[in-house]
C-alpha cells in the first residue's frame, strides 16, 4: 500500500482537541488503495470498495406481506362489508395466475399477487361465509401488499462505497443475488507495548515488573475494525532499539501503534524514535485521561503512540486510532455512540480539555442515571470491567452537578 506524504498531517499547534485531531485525519489522510473480492460469508466487517447498485428490484415482484386474502380494491362496496367468492389458494413460491373480477384468493406471506389483485385482507380480520370471504369496510387500496421495488428499485444505489459491512448489509447483498463483494484490503496494523517494567503474560515476573495488558487490549479493540493486526511484542526502554524496531515494522505494516513511552520522562523514547525515523506530527491531546498521545510518520507510515495507562490508552484509541483506521481503510466516518443520562455525581474539572469519567448506568426516568465509579486512576483496569460507560464532559464545562444531563459512551457499543 502507498506511503503517506510527510506533510499530510501537518499541524502547527502543540495541544490538539479531539475534534481537531479527527478533522486533521479526515481532511488530510487519504484512504489507502486497492480492492479484493470476498464471498459474503467472509465479508462481515470489511469496507465496501465500490458502490453496490441493484441489478433487480427488491422485492422482485408484487407480493403479499401477510397471510390473508387478495382481491381488487375496486370490487369492494363503499362503507359496507363485501362478500367475495374464493377462487383458490396461492402459497409462497407458486406461480400466480389471474384473479377473476369480484373474487378473492387465499394467499400467504411472500406469495406473488395474482394478476388484477392489489389489496390483501389479513386472515385475523377475515370472516368466512361458506365459500366467500367477508371483507370489512375501511381497508385502504394496496393494504398488506408489497410492490416490486418497494425496498430497492432496480438500478438504485443499494450500498455506497465506504460502508462497513454488517449482517444487514450482507443480507441486502444476498437478497440482490450477490455471492461476493469488492472490498478494501485489510489494513495491516502492528502493535507494540513499551517498557522494561513489562513482561508478557505467562512469563516469570521480575522483581519490578507487571504483566503487559495494553497490547492485548489494543489487539482486542482492533478486532472490531477492518484490519489484520500483528502482535509485535514489547519494546525495551532503549532509544536506538525503539527507533530501529519502528523503522523495521513500518516496512511491513500500514499503521503502527505503541503504548507507553510518550510522556516526558528520561525513559520515554517513542517520541524521539518517531522523529528519528520520520517526523512527529503532534503530541498531546486536550483530553483526560489520555493527554500524552503522539502521532507521526516513520518511513511514510503513520505511527500512533498511546499512553501507557490502560484507561488512557482506551480513550485515545477511540478518539484517535479508530477514526484513523477507518479513514485509511476507505470507510465513511462513524461517530461513536452517545446518549444522554442524568448525572448521579458531582464533579469539578479544568476548562479547555475534555474529560471522560467512568460511570455505572442505573435505570432512571426519563433518563438513565450515571453514577461515578468510586476510583479515578487511569491505570485501573477494573474501572473498565466494573463500569458501563464513559461520561463525556466537554471542554467548556468546569463543574457537573447531580441531576444535570451528560452524554455517555456505552462500553457495549464502543469497546
Amino acid at each position: 500500500m502507498a506511503q503517506l506524504s510527510d506533510d499530510c498531517f501537518a499541524f502547527g499547534g502543540a495541544l490538539l482537541s479531539v475534534e481537531a485531531a479527527q478533522a486533521l485525519i479526515e481532511e488530510r489522510v487519504p484512504p489507502l488503495g486497492g480492492e479484493e473480492e470476498v464471498p459474503l460469508a467472509a465479508a462481515r466487517g470489511r469496507v465496501l470498495a465500490r458502490d453496490l447498485v441493484a441489478g433487480l428490484p427488491l422485492p422482485p415482484f408484487h407480493n403479499s406481506a401477510v397471510d390473508g386474502y387478495a382481491f381488487r380494491h375496486a370490487d369492494l362496496r363503499p362503507g359496507e362489508e363485501t362478500p367475495l367468492p374464493l377462487q383458490g389458494r396461492l402459497a409462497a413460491g407458486a406461480a400466480a395466475g389471474a384473479l377473476r373480477p369480484g373474487c378473492a384468493m387465499r394467499i400467504f406471506t411472500g406469495a406473488p399477487m395474482p394478476a388484477g389483485a392489489d389489496t390483501v385482507l389479513m386472515q385475523e380480520d377475515a370472516r368466512l361465509a361458506g365459500e366467500a370471504v367477508l371483507v370489512p369496510p375501511g381497508l385502504g387500496r394496496g393494504a398488506n401488499a408489497r410492490p416490486a421495488g418497494e425496498d430497492v428499485a432496480s438500478g438504485a444505489l443499494a450500498l455506497p462505497a465506504g460502508r462497513r459491512l454488517g449482517p444487514a448489509e450482507i443480507g441486502l447483498a444476498a437478497a440482490l443475488g450477490r455471492t461476493a463483494l469488492p472490498v478494501r484490503p485489510l489494513l495491516r496494523v502492528g502493535v507494540f507495548s513499551t517498557g522494561d517494567e513489562l513482561a508478557p503474560p505467562g512469563a516469570p515476573l521480575g522483581p519490578a515488573q507487571t504483566y503487559d495488558s495494553n497490547r492485548f487490549t489494543l489487539l482486542a479493540l482492533l478486532a472490531g475494525l477492518p484490519v489484520a493486526a500483528s502482535d509485535l511484542g514489547i519494546l525495551p526502554d532503549r532509544a536506538a532499539a525503539t527507533a530501529a524496531a519502528l523503522r523495521a515494522a513500518a516496512a511491513a505494516h500500514d499503521l503502527l501503534l505503541t503504548s507507553g513511552g510518550v510522556s516526558t520522562g528520561e525513559e520515554d523514547h517513542v517520541r524521539a524514535a518517531i522523529e528519528a525515523g520520520g517526523r512527529l506530527v503532534f503530541w498531546r491531546l486536550a483530553v483526560k485521561p489520555g493527554r500524552p498521545a503522539a502521532m507521526g510518520l516513520v518511513e511514510g507510515k503513520p505511527v500512533v503512540g498511546l499512553p501507557g495507562n490502560p484507561v488512557a490508552a482506551v480513550v485515545t484509541f477511540l478518539h484517535l486510532v479508530r477514526p484513523l483506521v477507518l479513514r485509511l481503510s476507505g470507510a465513511v466516518p462513524e461517530r461513536l455512540v452517545r446518549f444522554p443520562a442524568e448525572a448521579g455525581f458531582a464533579y469539578r474539572k479544568k476548562p479547555g480539555r475534555r474529560e471522560y469519567v467512568r460511570v455505572r448506568l442505573r435505570p432512571g426516568d426519563p433518563l438513565p442515571r450515571a453514577e461515578k465509579f468510586g476510583r479515578e486512576g487511569a491505570g485501573l483496569l477494573t474501572s473498565l470491567t466494573e463500569s458501563d460507560a464513559f461520561a463525556e464532559l466537554p471542554e467548556q464545562a468546569t463543574a457537573i452537578a447531580p441531576g444535570e444531563t451528560v452524554q455517555v459512551l456505552p462500553f457495549a457499543a464502543v469497546l
